[in-house]
């Protein structure tokens, strides 16, 4: 993730030029995205068409572990192979491993993903990339790395969102009413320069990498505030990720009523309200190699 570079909370740090970024900020929302979102990871994962139980899982992009508990907790005779370009994200991953108590399960590989020379991550039946792909500058590489990775038989987890979650209704603040919504529209240009494969659809490119596709999914995420206390975190963090880069295109009214939100002790601030949400859709292609 890095919301300095594409910027959406569910990215971790994935596999190229985001080491300049690593901070605690960041490990902050990946960890807040998987407290979160939890349900709808395990969701995906139980859906999953898998012909057997995966032995061995490779994680790629894992970030601070959002998808690695998952798989190891829906499949518990499963290693894992944590892969990610942040150092400090793949500690926490260790320590968080050694908490649960599955720290023998973990094992983690710092590379970069855009490198066309990856490590030895052995012969996976399961193959995860959790809002990560989009990420790659060269993705029709990664896809034929990860065919190439696969045993044979083996499946290709693809999930991707949406763009970035939505927290406020949409006459919100009060003062400038789809602020969100333009602050969103403030970073487009960005978006599409830097992250051209955002919202892409996977499928043809799973094809033309050999795969084949067997099934696709999309989640519908919307989940109400008082759920939780983490999602007023999750929208400050978020949004301030996003004020980095749309600053620039907003008008100075829109960047002072954003300001008001993004501060903690104003009265309007966004971990004052209790009219969030998480508004979001993810998408998952299942993909086999023959």
């Amino acid at each position: 993730m890095t919301p300095g570079h594409e910027h959406s909370p569910q990215h971790g740090s994935h596999g190229h030029r985001h080491e300049q970024h690593d901070d605690s900020g960041q490990a902050e929302i990946l960890e807040l995205d998987a407290e979160v979102l939890a349900e709808q990871i395990a969701e995906i994962t139980a859906w999953l068409p898998l012909k057997s139980e995966p032995r061995q899982i490779v994680d790629l992009g894992s970030g601070t572990g959002a998808g690695t508990f998952a798989l190891l907790d829906r499949f518990p005779d499963a290693h894992v192979t944590a892969v990610d370009a942040s150092a400090g994200h793949l500690q926490l991953l260790r320590e968080k491993a050694c908490a649960r108590g599955v720290r023998d399960r973990v094992s983690t590989v710092q590379a970069d993903l855009d490198s066309d020379r990856w490590p030895d991550l052995g012969t996976p039946d399961l193959v995860w990339a959790s809002a990560s792909m989009h990420h790659m500058a060269h993705p029709e590489r990664t896809l034929r790395s990860v065919h190439e990775l696969l045993a044979p038989g083996g499946l290709f987890a693809v999930v991707e969102l949406d763009g970035f979650p939505r927290f406020l209704p949409a006459d919100a603040p009060a003062e400038r009413p789809g602020l969100e919504d333009r602050a969103h529209a403030a970073t487009d240009s960005f978006h599409a320069e830097h992250v051209p494969h955002r919202g892409a659809d996977w499928g043809p490119m799973l094809t033309a990498a050999g795969f084949g596709v067997e099934d696709e999914r999309t989640i519908t995420v919307n989940i109400e505030g008082a759920r939780t206390g983490a999602i007023g975190r999750y929208a400050l963090g978020s949004l301030q990720r996003i004020r980095s880069v749309a600053a620039p295109a907003l008008s100075a009214e829109d960047l002072t009523a954003l300001d008001a939100l993004l501060d903690a002790d104003d009265p309007n601030s966004i971990l004052r309200r209790d009219d969030l949400a998480v508004r979001t859709k993810r998408t998952v292609w299942a993909a086999r190699r023959a």
